[in-house]
């Protein structure tokens, strides 16, 4: 695993306070060359899709400027959390992630974005979006970084990118998949209540609704679509509070974890998981 911060370069992506593009070419090709085509074909697709670069994207960029204290807090985060990540990995699991994770300065693409560049799988973090978003703080870059490596442990070490279609299956997949991504979380930070998203005493509301987050999901899987789900994200909701995917993911596998071992949980196939989930469905939540 390599890890990589570019903060001490990313003010030279401004001219006078204000973003310039061309010194950001300068920049990213220079520090993370490779990542700098992936944003500028992102950033191209979304301006494409009616969204405005001087409208949605320069105040983002500018912003990221003036926030001297944040990205300080979020430079700090980020070395708290990679510090000795990979041998706490290899700790628990007895094998590292192939991969590198990059602190960068972006064009919006997103806090968190998992993608090869030059043949490398990688974890871009981009600082605008992570100061915009307000995640600059321990628990949201823990979620950052080691719910990222959750997933590419599974897809290193197990079957990840699994062909479900778009119905039922891809749901009960991706409650399984954020859930694998949510243990691996909670055992490399070394508590099995870890949640990054607690925040508000969201972790004590979903341990009270366990049985109606399960129940609403089960019932919710035969009409649910990307565009009317409610569980995965922190910009949908479930009776006002976001992410309950995750929290269900993490009791699914955990429950899992009864009768299996977590590197065999990764390598489970469509009907394993659908087998298990069924049996969560008819198990007691304390």
């Amino acid at each position: 695993m390599n890890v990589m911060d570019t903060s001490a370069e990313m003010l030279s992506a401004y001219e006078g306070g204000h973003f310039c593009l061309e010194r950001w070419e300068e920049y990213i090709g220079r520090c993370v060359p490779g990542a700098g085509e992936l944003n500028l074909a992102e950033m191209r697709e979304t301006v494409a899709a009616g969204y405005s670069w001087e409208k949605e994207f320069l105040p983002v960029l500018d912003a990221c400027y003036a926030s001297s204290a944040k990205r300080e807090e979020a430079v700090w985060s980020f070395h708290r959390v990679t510090d000795g990540l990979d041998g706490r990995i290899v700790s628990r699991f007895g094998r590292t992630v192939d991969a590198d994770i990059v602190l960068y300065l972006g064009l919006c693409a997103g806090a968190g974005w998992v993608t090869p560049v030059n043949g490398r799988t990688t974890v871009l973090l981009g600082m605008e979006k992570i100061l915009e978003l307000d995640w600059g703080g321990m628990d949201a870059m823990t979620g950052l970084i080691v719910h990222e490596l959750g997933h590419v442990y599974h897809s290193q070490y197990g079957n990840l990118d699994m062909e479900t279609g778009t119905g039922r299956d891809a749901f009960i997949w991706q409650l399984f998949t954020e859930g694998i991504a949510m243990v691996f979380e909670q055992e490399v930070v070394g508590d099995p209540e870890y949640f990054h998203q607690d925040q508000g005493g969201w972790k004590e509301w979903c341990r009270h609704n366990v049985e109606k987050i399960r129940e609403a999901f089960f019932r919710d899987l035969d009409t649910m679509t990307n565009d009317t789900q409610r569980y995965f994200g922190d910009w949908v909701r479930f009776e006002g509070h976001g992410d309950t995917g995750y929290y269900l993911g993490t009791r699914f596998v955990r429950f899992l974890l009864e009768s299996d071992d977590f590197d065999r949980l990764v390598r489970y196939g469509m009907e394993e998981v659908r087998d298990g989930f069924m049996r969560f469905m008819q198990a007691e939540l304390d």
